[in-house]
């Protein structure tokens, strides 16, 4: 004889197996990450230039960035379970290059201190300070597993010519590789332990960009600059990439005195370079919305790469002030309404 089971346990049942499923999809990750939206942070304090002081009027320079993290089963499959302004994406489009996370990770780390070395030198120069800094070439920080350079480049080795021409800046190495097709061989000119040394290296294909050739290694600008002055960062969290170099360079001047943010909170993203220019940057979705959540009255974003455009559409109310270069940022300060 079969017992039947009664609809109220088939019902207790199914709720069991039903939270049993929903919490194996919440806490179990998913090979997808998440850029999530993290407010904007106040500079006010994690720069310093010694023998200076900074004004206190109530404003300040907010640097942005994306929070990145694992996606859950569940945030992978709905984005109704996803954080605010969150997108979802692959683990290649963090890691372009092919490399290991943890990799790409020290390669932000990397490029993070170079940002804030250029800002330093943008800064300065803008006070009328004058000495020497340049661009000195690219580094190889990491090779891709691909790559056809494995064993031929070597990590700390620096690019500085390319079929000919010289490469000081990721872009001229990015210039001189689009000129030609995934499978060509690019001659390439490198110092290793301060001997030139050449190469003849056949390229591979981007992994999200399938016509564009890549030598396939992650890149690391090379700035050679000494500073006038000492200028000394502390963010005090783990913080990557170039994004945040015009805040830093805002938030020099107002360190050396020079009144920036005339007493409103500003918050600022944009790759700064050492001729002032101000390059675009990603995640400005979220960073649009990171500055709103903290309230600040401008957000000075780059024109390059139509970054502009996409921050005015999750303005949401938020002054979006669009720049190309640095001057252009001070002057945009300058002439910005002041708060009542």
């Amino acid at each position: 004889m079969r017992s039947r089971l009664s609809p109220l346990r088939l019902a207790v049942a199914g709720a069991i197996l039903l939270v049993a499923v929903f919490a194996y999809m919440v806490t179990q990750k998913s090979d997808k990450l998440l850029e999530v939206p993290d407010k904007a942070h106040s500079l006010t304090g994690l720069i310093r230039v010694p023998g200076t002081s900074r004004r206190q009027d109530g404003g300040g320079i907010y640097y942005v960035d994306v929070v990145l993290q694992k996606a859950s089963l569940l945030q992978a499959a709905s984005k109704l379970f996803r954080p605010e302004g969150a997108d979802l994406i692959s683990q290649n489009e963090f890691v372009p290059t092919g490399l290991t996370y943890g990799q790409q990770l020290k390669v932000d780390a990397e490029t993070m201190t170079v940002s804030q070395k250029k800002a330093s030198v943008v800064a300065l120069r803008a006070l009328g300070l004058k000495f020497p800094a340049r661009e000195g070439g690219v580094r190889v920080a990491a090779i891709d597993s691909d790559s056809r350079a494995r064993g031929v480049l070597k990590p700390q080795d620096v690019v500085v010519a390319a079929d000919g021409r010289k490469i000081a800046t990721t872009l001229d190495l990015f210039n001189a590789l689009g000129r030609h097709r995934p499978g060509d061989v690019v001659s390439i000119g490198v110092l290793r332990n301060g001997k030139r040394l050449g190469f003849r290296i056949k390229t591979i294909a981007d992994k999200t960009e399938p016509g564009r050739p890549l030598i396939g290694f992650a890149p690391i600008e090379v700035v050679n600059a000494r500073l006038p002055v000492p200028v000394h960062f502390d963010l005090g969290r783990d913080v990557g990439g170039p994004s945040a170099g015009l805040a830093f360079a805002l938030e020099v001047l107002e360190q050396r005195g020079r009144d920036v943010d005339h007493g409103l909170k500003i918050a600022a993203t944009g790759e700064i370079q050492l001729d002032g220019s101000v390059t675009s940057i990603g995640g400005v979705k979220q960073k649009t919305i990171g500055a709103r959540q903290a309230h600040v009255d401008a957000f000075l974003v780059p024109v390059d790469g139509d970054n502009a455009k996409v921050a005015k559409r999750y303005a949401h109310g938020l002054r979006i002030i669009p720049v190309k270069n640095f001057q252009q940022a001070l002057q945009a300060l300058a002439t910005l309404p002041r708060n009542s």
